[in-house]
């Protein structure tokens, strides 16, 4: 049961970075949108693990998750900063 719940949360993730690019969040590209979903389900999930921490099911902990890392990692901003500072150079 340990391996269905985990492997469905980082399903989760997928799915809500994928939605997260094709409504116009984020703009990372979707590979790497999921990419920060997984990190950040996998991280959440073994602190649920670890101190028994949760915010409901393993399903809400994986929507919570990846939704605060793809709103909270500025990806676009740092890329825009890159940009800029070649330019000045």
């Amino acid at each position: 049961m340990i391996l269905f719940s985990f492997f469905g949360s980082l399903m989760i993730a997928g799915i809500v970075a994928f939605l997260f690019e094709k409504w116009g969040w984020t703009h990372n590209g979707i590979v790497p949108s999921i990419f920060i979903a997984w990190g950040a389900v996998l991280v959440f999930y073994f602190v649920r693990s670890l101190f028994n921490f949760s915010l409901g099911s393993a399903g809400l902990d994986a929507i919570v998750a990846s939704a605060a890392a793809l709103i909270l990692i500025p990806t676009e901003y740092a890329t825009h900063r890159r940009k800029r500072n070649r330019r000045d150079r």
